[in-house]
C-alpha cells in the first residue's frame, strides 16, 4: 500500500541547500546596479528599435496595399517583419554582452566589451561544469 504524503502548505520555504565542506557559504554573485542599468539601456535600444521597425513593416505594408500604391505579397511583409524581430532577438544578446562590467561605462557601442564578456561567460560555464564556485 502506497504511503500518502502530506501536501506542503502554501508559502512553505524550500528546504535549505546541503552544507558545503568546511561550513563555507557560497559566494553570492550579483550584477552590480551600474552594470545592470547599462545592460537595461542597451537591451532597450537594441531590441526596441528593431521591434518597432517590425511593427512598422506591418503598418507600412497595410497603408501601401490599401491605398493601391504597391501590391506587396503577404509573404514579403511577413519575412520583412520577421527579419526585424530576429534582429531584435540578436539585440537582446548584444545588449547583455556589450555592457562594461568595469567602473567606467565603456564606449557608446561597446564592441570592445563583447570579446571580453564572451570570455567571462565561457569561463563561468567552465567553472559551473567543473563544480567550482
Amino acid at each position: 500500500m502506497a504511503r500518502s504524503r502530506k501536501p506542503k502548505a502554501f508559502g512553505t520555504p524550500p528546504p535549505a541547500p546541503p552544507a558545503r565542506a568546511g561550513g563555507a557559504k557560497p559566494r553570492a554573485r550579483v550584477i552590480p546596479d551600474a552594470v545592470a542599468g547599462r545592460m537595461a539601456r542597451r537591451i532597450a535600444i537594441a531590441t526596441g528599435i528593431p521591434s518597432v521597425m517590425g511593427m512598422g513593416v506591418f503598418i507600412g505594408s497595410y497603408l501601401l496595399v490599401s491605398r493601391g500604391v504597391l501590391d506587396i505579397p503577404p509573404v514579403v511583409t511577413l519575412m520583412a517583419s520577421g527579419a526585424c524581430f530576429l534582429l531584435g532577438l540578436l539585440g537582446l544578446s548584444y545588449g547583455v554582452l556589450s555592457a562594461s562590467w568595469e567602473d567606467a561605462p565603456g564606449s557608446l557601442i561597446g564592441s570592445e566589451q563583447i570579446v571580453l564578456n564572451i570570455g567571462r561567460l565561457r569561463q563561468s560555464v567552465r567553472e559551473m561544469r567543473s563544480g567550482g564556485t
